[in-house]
């Protein structure tokens, strides 16, 4: 039993987290979902371990619906859910590790591509793999630089290519195209080829973004990732990875093993908030939330260069790109910063907190 000390840490770090979560805006975490009628579940044990589509004998689980939450991605991202595999992550970390690791299964002397400006979780991924990779550069979009990918991939021409493809990188949602990617490096020589997505914070809205840059199954990308806790505001990290259904079971038959996923034991209760996200808000609420984080982003931009700062954004986009922010600002409103500032607008961003922001970054000046 809790004595009275604890029970006010308890209460306190609740008010302090609940007051940090009014005043961020550097960080992909959509804020104000509302999962209450979910709470039930946690007090119930559950486990989804091992392949969400395979048999088993233990039922306190949430397969039933992660295999839906699974069919409904892969359709939204073009592909035949017959031809696809996949199953809900703790994150975006292991899903691109899931997707690196796939591509080295099937080309065990791959040279792994992907650019400077990808999420850290890649270059982690790369050397709990021990592959051999190359990071190339970017343009100022953050988009990688094709010329160079055709560069590097000469090098190697004589190995297949491991590419992870970013669908909005970190601090800019520059995106890569996936076609122009294959093209690329079959014009540098290369035949076997593998392409990750890193679909993290865009996976969800990608499809419906104008102009829309390559990235998916019909594209042609072997496996995709995206995040559940960043457009979805999922009250716990996870995410959701996909393959082609052929490639997972080339690597099964080799690995002599029944289970294709990393992680095996799997939370049950994150599989159920992203089924009842994508059955509340449908393929027009996923837009519809998508166009209205997309002109909130479009007026802050707007205001900012109005005041004097230089803040950009690529097309139809949500992150906004600042100069660096003083270190008083960036920890008041929780602003990422490296080379640049960025700020991005999630579900549940409001234009009173891009005002203020404004405001702020106006008397900073």
């Amino acid at each position: 039993m809790l004595d009275q000390q604890h029970k006010r840490r308890i209460d306190d770090l609740f008010e302090a987290m609940k007051a940090a979560n009014e005043s961020f805006l550097g960080y992909p975490f959509a804020k104000g979902s509302s999962y209450e009628s979910l709470w039930r579940f946690m007090a119930v044990s559950g486990n989804n371990f091992g392949d969400p589509f395979g048999p088993q004998s233990y039922r306190v689980n949430s397969r039933i619906l992660e295999c839906e939450v699974i069919e409904f991605f892969a359709r939204l991202f073009r592909a035949a859910p017959s031809e696809t595999w996949g199953y809900v992550t703790s994150g975006g970390t292991e899903g691109n590790t899931y997707g690196l690791y796939l591509g080295r299964e099937l080309f065990p002397n791959g040279v792994g591509y992907f650019s400077r400006d990808t999420h850290s979780s890649v270059s982690k991924a790369v050397r709990l793999l021990r592959l051999e990779h190359v990071v190339v550069q970017v343009a100022g979009s953050g988009e990688i630089d094709y010329d160079d990918l055709a560069r590097q991939a000469s090098r190697f021409r004589h190995r297949p290519a491991i590419v992870v493809a970013n669908t909005g990188t970190t601090m800019k949602e520059g995106k890569d195209d996936v076609s122009k990617v294959r093209q690329v490096l079959n014009g540098a020589g290369l035949e076997e080829i593998y392409i990750h997505s890193d679909a993290a914070l865009c996976g969800p809205y990608a499809p419906f973004q104008n102009p829309r840059t390559p990235f998916d199954f019909l594209d042609g990308v072997d496996s995709i990732m995206l995040s559940g806790h960043k457009f979805f505001g999922a009250p716990v990290p996870c995410g959701v990875v996909l393959a082609r259904k052929e490639h997972v079971q080339r690597v099964l038959r080799t690995s002599n093993s029944a289970d294709a996923t990393l992680s095996g034991s799997r939370s049950a209760y994150t599989p159920i908030v992203l089924w009842y996200a994508i059955r509340k808000l449908g393929i027009e609420g996923i837009k519809r939330t998508f166009e209205q984080c997309e002109g909130l982003a479009g007026y802050a931009v707007d205001q900012l260069r109005t005041r004097g700062t230089n803040a950009w954004r690529n097309p139809s986009s949500l992150t906004v790109v600042l100069p660096p922010v003083d270190e008083r600002l960036g920890a008041k409103w929780q602003i990422t910063t490296q080379d640049v500032s960025r700020v991005v607008v999630t579900p549940g961003t409001t234009k009173k907190q891009i005002d203020a922001l404004v405001e702020a970054m106006t008397i900073d000046r």
